[in-house]
Order: C-alpha cells, then structure tokens, then sequence
C-alpha cells in the first residue's frame, strides 16, 4: 500500500443493519442528525439531536460535545454525515459511526 494513497479516515461507514446493532450494543451512544430541521422533521431516528452541517454554527456546536462517547452520525444519503464525521475526527472525536446511505437506506 502506497502509504500516500492512504486517507485519514478516522471513522467508520456501517450499513444500515450494522449501524442499528452497535447503537443497540453501545451504552450511552450519541444519535446525530445532520440534516436540517425541516428534513429532520420529515422522520428521524428516535432519539437523535440535531445539528445541521450546513448552519454556520456547526463547528462551535460540535466543539461543546463530550469527546469520550461513541456518535452514529447520519444525514439523507450518507454524504453530509461523512463530512459531519471527517470535521468531528479533526477535532478529536474518536467514536464515530456513518449511516451508509443515510435515511434513504434506514428500514425501521
């Protein structure tokens, strides 16, 4: 492996199936929504906060989150909350699990 070639990825893109067994599995587990509250309002999965990649305020709302616990992130297709992962593994989150696929492939 060119070691160039390698991206920091410093969090993991689980399928719907994997990403509803780790929530289950993962005691005081944070649900993020980072789509906005107009499409949050559509449907979301229980639980979850939201706060929305695109407000520009995102970074300030994250940076006041508890760096020690484990964030499934999700959005609409999975691209905004592999952002909102990348931007919050920048910052020293350590736990994070993205929706692959986001809500469009969320069956419960």
């Amino acid at each position: 492996m060119f070691s160039f070639l390698k991206t920091n990825k410093n969090y993991e893109d689980v399928n719907a199936s994997s990403f509803k067994k780790l929530l289950a599995e993962t005691p005081n587990a944070v649900i993020l929504d980072v789509r906005t509250a107009a499409e949050m309002r559509s449907g979301a999965i229980q639980g979850a906060i939201n706060i929305d990649l695109m407000s520009a305020d995102f970074q300030q709302k994250i940076s006041k989150l508890d760096k020690s616990k484990t964030y499934f992130v999700y959005c609409r297709s999975g691209n905004r909350s592999g952002q909102a992962c990348k931007m919050m593994g920048n910052a020293g989150f350590e736990h994070l699990y993205n929706l692959s696929g986001g809500m469009m492939s969320w069956p419960y």
